[in-house]
């Protein structure tokens, strides 16, 4: 997934191709210059915009292989979250905390199975309450596994429909997160630090904040979609036979998408 940049110092536009770090240390191909771009993004919004953008691409099964992934970095995002804003209340130092964060994480961090039971805990612990979307269906477990493992050819509308179940998923969690989300993107903001601190005179850094879905919810102009009442879903599914939850997944996710989608062309795109 490569993306846009300008250099800061003539004007010119060059590609640079998304690292895993968000961290680009890149050389001007018209003058020369060595600048530095950072990209305040976290790993499941750079997938999750990289499913999106194979989908208004016409690339399907490659959209589901991002959505999936994005929904799993999405739930190593929470439990970090929720591990460092405890830590906070504590009054631990932060990197004693990150350091056994870390150490913790690298028990599971092979195992989907056990990340996923950690983020079960993490919830728990966090709202008091279970978290009753981690069934397979409110996962969209089936599709995902017909897909990717068994080479099941989806259709668009599958499609939409998973993504708009994982979009509205993380958006909630996000949302009640809130400023709990930035005890994890403070991790994102301390590596950035370090490097900077490396680098040579004379290369110039640039923060930058790509359009990315979530983006258009945490800090866009996309407003809330209020969600009906249980008793009004359910009098609506009666009388018409729709699943109304589910068209509300599919509003929020194309709201944000008709923000965004415009602007995530400009990713992965020709030069």
């Amino acid at each position: 997934m490569d993306f846009p940049t300008t250099c800061p110092q003539c004007a010119h536009e060059n590609r640079a191709e998304f690292a895993d770090s968000s961290v680009h240390d890149l050389r001007c191909a018209r003058c020369g210059a060595r600048y530095c771009v950072l990209v305040r993004k976290q790993k499941f919004e750079v997938l999750f915009d990289l499913g999106t953008r194979a989908l208004m691409d016409g690339y399907a099964r490659e959209a589901v292989a991002s959505f999936a992934a994005a929904l799993e970095r999405f739930f190593e995002f929470y439990v970090r979250a929720f591990a460092l804003e405890q830590a906070a209340g504590r009054e631990r130092p932060f990197e004693e905390a990150l350091s056994a964060l870390e150490g913790t994480w690298r028990h599971v961090a092979s195992q989907s199975e056990r990340q996923l039971g950690m983020f079960a805990l993490a919830y728990l612990l966090r709202e008091g309450r279970e978290p009753d979307f981690l069934t397979p269906k409110g996962l969209g477990t089936d599709f995902r596994n017909r897909v990717i493992h068994r080479g099941a050819l989806p259709t668009r509308a599958e499609v939409d429909a998973y993504a708009a179940g994982v979009f509205t998923l993380i958006d909630r969690l996000l949302t009640e997160l809130g400023a709990g989300a930035a005890h994890a993107e403070l991790v994102q903001e301390q590596a950035f630090a370090a490097h900077v601190r490396g680098l040579p005179d004379g290369v110039t850094v640039v923060f930058e904040e790509h359009p990315g879905m979530f983006r258009a919810r945490r800090f866009g102009t996309l407003s809330p979609i209020p969600k009906p009442a249980k008793a009004q879903l359910q009098a609506a599914q009666s009388a018409s036979g729709v699943n109304d939850a589910r068209a509300f997944q599919q509003a929020l996710f194309e709201q944000a998408l008709a923000e965004r989608g415009s602007l995530l062309r400009g990713f992965k795109s020709s030069p």
